[in-house]
């Protein structure tokens, strides 16, 4: 059995074990991608019948640590609109591009069209205030950067990875795309944009390897490009909205 194949089937031990009950089960992550190490946690979507309860938890399964996220059939809507509005889709993603594992009464393969279905509307536009928020936070960032010497090399450096971070949310929302976090983060960006999310992927690795600050804020800078530019002085944000 190759490696996919035994994490699924550690995963649908772990499911059987303790959701005999469930109605459904599918296995996403890294796992799913072929992108598994021999550590590489356990992310299992289950549903379960609306006598049970919907939440999220953590366990450790067989000496793995596994992330479950269980929703009962009357929460998926509410559960994906949620998982939409984050711009993420982490769970979306699980259905859309899991293993099945389980799916007795075929609600699995019903949810894995919904998932498909919400995924390919997109997650929600930003509002203009939260465009123009969020483009004044990365100028920002981009002239502390720019203006940090390397010397200050703690301050350089999360410098760095908020500028990044907000660059990457101005520009998967600039294309309709899907963001993510951690390890998902730089994934979701080249997808979006190959060229200009590689520019800050590079251009965030110069800063950390070299002390380099100008390739990361000249690929800034193009994300704002497209928005209109750096955003300095005229911004304001009323207090109550």
């Amino acid at each position: 059995m190759d490696d996919q194949g035994t994490f699924a089937a550690q995963a649908l031990r772990l499911v059987t074990a303790r959701f005999p009950h469930a109605l459904g089960a599918v296995l996403g992550g890294s796992v799913a991608q072929g992108r598994a190490t021999s550590s590489s946690d356990l992310d299992v979507a289950v549903l379960l019948p609306d006598s049970d309860t919907s939440r999220r938890e953590v366990i450790r399964h067989e000496g793995r640590l596994a992330e479950l996220f269980l929703t009962t059939l009357a929460d998926v809507p509410e559960f994906f609109e949620w998982d939409r509005a984050r711009r993420r889709g982490t769970v979306l993603f699980i259905y859309d591009q899991g293993l099945p594992l389980l799916d007795p009464h075929g609600h699995l393969s019903q949810t894995c069209e919904q998932a498909r279905a919400v995924l390919a509307g997109g997650p929600p536009p930003l509002t203009p205030a939260e465009r123009e928020r969020s483009r004044y936070g990365l100028t920002c960032y981009m002239d502390d950067l720019v203006d940090t010497p390397p010397a200050n090399r703690y301050e350089q450096l999360s410098l760095a990875d908020f500028t990044l971070r907000e660059a990457a949310h101005l520009l998967t929302a600039h294309h309709g795309a899907w963001t993510g976090i951690g390890k998902w983060l730089p994934r979701r960006l080249l997808s979006a944009d190959p060229v200009r999310g590689k520019a800050l992927l590079d251009g965030h690795q110069a800063v950390a390897d070299r002390a380099d600050p100008a390739p990361l804020a000249a690929a800034a800078e193009q994300v704002l490009d497209l928005l209109g530019g750096p955003l300095r002085e005229g911004y304001a944000l009323p207090w109550r909205t």
